[in-house]
């Protein structure tokens, strides 16, 4: 049976239908994904100034006594906000000269960018 212009038509609005919610999909997961890389590196720089500065980690003590939910509170228990998170490699390069304006975190990916660089591929 031949498909009538009502059949087309209903056919190229459930294709244009379901393209736009591709779209609105891959926005909101866009959206998502930014979202979660600001909080890793924003939880990054604050654990980088509680190393340093008392006041930043007493700040991130009470934040995480204060959290809602126990399992969340469960997930820093041991966790010092004054220590550094693990010891340095011995075997890494060397960090960043002292008063160098990057955060730790920042140095050793920058290390890590720079040896890659170095090895050939």
């Amino acid at each position: 049976m031949a498909e009538t212009e009502l059949d087309r038509a209903e056919k190229r609005y459930a294709q244009a239908k379901a393209r736009l919610l591709a779209l609105k999909n891959r926005e909101a997961t866009k959206a998502r994904k930014l979202d979660t890389r600001r909080k890793i590196i924003l939880g990054g720089a604050l654990v980088d100034l509680a190393e340093r500065d008392s006041n930043a980690a007493a700040m991130i003590e009470r934040l995480i006594r204060n959290l809602p939910r126990e399992q969340d509170r469960k997930a820093f228990e041991g966790w010092d906000a004054k220590q550094p998170a693990k010891a340095e490699d011995p075997t890494a390069p060397p960090s960043a000269a002292p008063g160098s304006a990057l955060p730790a975190s920042l140095q050793k990916r920058t290390q890590h960018l720079a040896s890659s660089k170095s090895q050939p591929s």
